[in-house]
């Protein structure tokens, strides 16, 4: 009954002509490196990437007297607009702080060993290259250990390793005509060395900083066997030395032993949770954001950034410098880690915003100048504030956002240990933070924000800030302060519930139109179609507005959906169309959701399953046409899916909430519920046949009517479990 479902051939990535550029390639990690392989192997090319390379100068002006949030809110209303840019946005236009990419390594082919085909295998995350001459290449990226491996037979190719297009004046990579080429950060070239059977070099970084590549091969009985390995001097005074070391031990190893480790991995990675669906693009696009979540967040390793561990290989910063954005980006990324039972590649993200809080307070005592804890909303690998535009790099509410995932980490962990020692205090702290800066009051009495703002509403025009509490940051603030009383309470602390209780209820209710809709701000409709779904929040991903509490709020959640089609979605990304998906599961409505998924996955993914923000299909979905990828609307996409197939928000699990009535046969396989409870479904002929529960911690699971319609809703089955109890039930 609990049957794992793999990855199958028809999940996988196939080409039949080869991929031409880098974001287009097969794509291998293991949280800290990854590699995208691409070309038609002349060369085959293996863009590589350690998650840990950075430039990490600092910006002067965050650092100046002048650079405060009292000095923002009066140049704002006096109208220095210039000056806003000089000193809040103007910095991010630098080269630095950035990620950097490795470098490549190149194989080439003789003539009669070109391109015949390429794949690459969810099951085991292996590359596989199909020459003409019939030989093949397979590549991995060992899912655990810092190196990656390749086999070549049937043809011995040629190495090179080529490092990246660091070095040169800023002047002479300016006169190159792109602003953005990684010449402009100035490095020294590399040091480069070569023997025999391996190729290495080491880069000099900023700052100190070094890393080091190292590619090694071998004859294997007939094959020829390479390993590779990055190291960076976060790591060790000898970066060299430690890639060498590692590239030995493996081939030492050989290609087999380290790929009998690597696939074991794997298998258990897919044993967590899988999903069966009707819909075979749907099903194949989340069976490749869960590879793609696999192979870019490990604990131990940096959490996604924008591009994950596949920095853009074209000789220029990465998009939107390959940064933390935490408007929307990091969070979306980890959206699908809760319900798709992968929690312990989530703690990738926890552990790195706990680690970093003392840089997070550091920036909130000198900005703000007040007590708590808030966060930079553009971040660089330690958290740092590194600029952009003014209203939502320095909002008011990002460590609000970032709370939730603490918090979510507690309710489908059930672990109270996290609960005391990570999740109250990092809600308690933030919650210190909004309830000094919300300390004024509107005319009406409640508390309110000396400036607020909806990303992205205006863009970085003046009329992004507005007078009255937006929804966004309104619907932060009650959320937290909500929380963070429900956590108290849940640790004894009962004086401070009541505490952040009492903070709460001098928050104002929700800015609405006539119809219930919810707006940006007070009299301030939706102005445009627009890519952020900022003003949505209390729906998803907050829950504040839920379905589940009556008429009223159902007619919010109508009246709002129906206003994005009314706006139309010219001028969206696509991970607004992933996002769309969880906010019409939300609504019940699976229609709308299944829509947007489809739509997400063929017009806004470039062919190896990468989110771009623009619209690929020519159909019109978006004006905006570009290309730049970047990870969140993947996830995001991802989690919408395991939001039509199970809800456990309000503490009750609600089987296949939002399916399309089309889809009549469709099943999950240990999805997580709140609670710390497994569950596992089937839906057949359009009926529920039968759940299973299996309770990680025990406790009280509570189902709405496994088996009933919408008539029987109010119906609702308890089961008290004890700790690893497992628990099946059928329908009739």
């Amino acid at each position: 009954m609990n049957t794992i479902h793999m990855p199958d051939a028809q999940h996988n990535l196939h080409y039949t002509s080869p991929a031409t550029k880098w974001s287009e390639a097969l794509p291998l990690g293991n949280g800290m490196l990854g590699a995208l392989v691409w070309g038609d192997g002349r060369p085959l090319t293996l863009s590589l990437d350690r998650a840990d390379l950075w430039d990490l100068r600092p910006a002067p002006e965050f650092h100046s007297p002048e650079y405060t949030y009292a000095r923002m809110v009066e140049w704002h209303r006096a109208g220095r607009h210039d000056d806003l840019i000089r000193l809040y946005e103007a910095p991010y236009n630098r080269p630095a702080p950035t990620r950097i990419p490795a470098g490549r390594i190149h194989l080439t082919f003789p003539a009669g060993a070109g391109f015949a085909s390429a794949a690459l295998s969810l099951r085991d995350a292996v590359a596989g290259v199909q020459l003409s001459n019939g030989a093949t290449v397979r590549v991995f990226m060992h899912a655990t250990d810092p190196v990656g491996l390749i086999r070549v037979e049937g043809v011995v190719p040629e190495v090179s390793l080529v490092a990246p297009a660091f070095g040169g004046a800023v002047g002479e990579a300016a006169a190159g005509g792109r602003t953005g080429d990684l010449a402009q950060l100035g490095y020294p070239a590399p040091e480069q060395t070569a023997g025999p059977t391996w190729r290495a070099f080491i880069q000099q970084g900023a700052e100190g900083f070094r890393f080091a590549v190292y590619v090694a091969w071998r004859d294997a009985g007939g094959a020829w066997e390479a390993a590779w390995s990055i190291a960076s001097s976060f790591e060790g005074d000898d970066p060299p030395a430690i890639a060498r070391a590692r590239v030995n031990a493996a081939l030492e190893a050989g290609f087999d032993v380290k790929f009998s480790s690597h696939a074991a991995w794997w298998r258990a990675y897919w044993a967590q949770s899988a999903v069966q669906l009707p819909n075979p693009i749907i099903e194949r696009q989340w069976y490749l954001e869960q590879y793609k979540f696999g192979a870019a967040s490990r604990r131990g390793a940096p959490p996604i950034t924008l591009q994950g561990p596949w920095t853009a290989d074209d000789g220029s910063l990465p998009p939107w410098k390959g940064d933390y954005h935490h408007d929307l980006n990091t969070q979306l990324s980890y959206w699908p880690c809760y319900s798709g039972n992968r929690l312990e590649e989530g703690l990738s993200y926890l552990d790195w915003l706990w680690e970093t809080r003392p840089a997070c307070f550091d920036w909130t005592r000198r900005f703000f100048g007040l007590p708590g804890l808030n966060v930079p909303m553009t971040a660089d690998l330690n958290n740092n504030q590194i600029g952009g535009w003014r209203q939502y790099t320095h909002s008011p509410t990002t460590a609000a956002w970032l709370a939730q995932h603490f918090y979510l980490h507690w309710k489908y962990s059930a672990d109270p240990d996290f609960l005391r020692q990570r999740a109250y205090p990092y809600l308690r702290d933030a919650s210190v933070f909004i309830e000094a800066i919300s300390a004024q009051r509107d005319a009406q009495g409640y508390r309110t924000l000396p400036l607020s703002a909806s990303p992205e509403i205006n863009d970085n025009r003046p009329s992004a800030w507005f007078d009255t509490l937006t929804n966004y940051d309104l619907a932060l603030m009650r959320w937290l302060l909500g929380a963070t009383a429900e956590l108290a309470a849940e640790v004894g602390l009962a004086g401070e519930a009541a505490h952040w209780r009492g903070v709460l209820g001098e928050l104002p209710d929700f800015a609405r139109g006539e119809d219930g809709r919810l707006l940006v701000t007070r009299d301030y409709p939706l102005p445009e179609s627009h890519r952020h779904l900022s003003h949505l929040m209390a729906i998803h991903p907050l829950g504040l507005i839920d379905w589940e509490d009556g008429a009223a709020a159902q007619q919010t959640i109508r009246a709002s959906l129906d206003e994005l089609e009314r706006v139309g979605t010219s001028l969206w990304c696509g991970y607004s169309f992933a996002w769309l998906a969880s906010q019409a599961a939300r609504a019940r409505d699976g229609d709308k959701a299944e829509k947007a998924l489809e739509i997400f996955a063929t017009a806004f993914t470039l062919r190896n399953s990468f989110h771009c923000n623009g619209d690929q299909s020519g159909r019109g979905y978006s004006q905006f046409t570009y290309d730049p990828f970047t990870l969140e609307g993947n996830f995001a996409a991802a989690a919408g899916v395991q939001e039509m197939l199970l809800q456990s928000h309000r503490g009750v699990i609600r089987l296949f909430p939002a399916v399309p009535d089309a889809w009549r046969d469709v099943s999950f396989t240990t999805l997580r519920a709140e609670g710390a409870f497994l569950v596992s479904a089937q839906r057949a002929g359009g009926r529920v046949t039968w759940v299973e529960v299996v309770a990680e911690r025990g406790g009280v699971c509570r189902l709405a009517a496994p088996f009933g319609g919408e008539a029987d809703a109010i119906r609702e089955v308890t089961l008290q479990l004890q700790p690893g109890e497992r628990r099946v039930l059928r329908a009739g």
